[in-house]
């Protein structure tokens, strides 16, 4: 059996971590600036399917190996930042080549980005390691009970970054039809990767 009585508290921490803006949000943001509702969708479901990976890997024992080689979790830093910039100039690229040309801006596999940007980032799975054990509450089934608490943590930042994902996704519907204010959401959206790339830089130097 699972402690259902420990969700409200499990909740309240969530929310804490998820209310100020990071790479996740950050992300669907930007591609919902670049290719609209349905591509931010794609990109955050994508980015739950992330998580689910390294809420499954914390249920099965595996994030232990990270916790005892915190030199892996520098190397997949270093292939997040490359990532996010190697996102950078290909958005910019199709800014400079669609600047004149009316019509939606496409967004190439947002939701296997979306993949690649949940994986990138360690500290999903070190906040995973780091709360999940502390709300076990009287459960029975503690393997259970991580579960549940993974399944809730990934579903809150699903409906909280999807919604606002759709609303970036929005705000782009209406300069659809403006080729140059296309290219403007696409330069917003390579500016936000750059930025992106560069916090997770500055951790790596520190």
């Amino acid at each position: 059996m699972v402690d259902i009585g420990a969700l409200p508290g499990f909740i309240a921490v969530i929310l804490l971590f998820l209310v100020p803006p990071g790479p996740d949000m950050a992300y669907v943001v930007a591609v919902g600036l670049e290719g609209g509702r349905r591509s931010a969708v794609q990109a955050i479901l994508g980015i739950g399917t992330g998580m689910i990976v390294y809420a499954a890997a914390v249920v099965v024992g595996i994030a232990e190996v990270a916790r005892t080689h915190p030199e892996l979790l520098q190397v997949v830093k270093a292939f997040g930042a490359a990532y996010l910039l190697w996102l950078a100039f290909v958005t910019l690229r199709h800014a400079r080549r669609h600047a004149d040309e009316p019509g939606a801006v496409p967004t190439a596999h947002p939701y296997l980005r979306g993949v690649t940007v949940s994986l990138s980032n360690p500290k999903v799975i070190l906040f995973f390691l780091a709360v999940l054990p502390q709300f076990m509450g009287d459960a029975e089934n503690p393997r259970a009970q991580l579960a549940l608490l993974g399944a809730v943590n990934v579903a809150m930042e699903v409906l909280l970054y999807g919604t606002i994902g759709v609303l970036a996704g929005a705000f782009h519907a209406r300069f659809r039809r403006s080729g140059r204010a296309g290219a403007v959401l696409n330069y917003l959206a390579a500016a936000v990767y750059v930025l992106l790339a560069g916090v997770v830089l500055a951790e790596l130097l520190t």
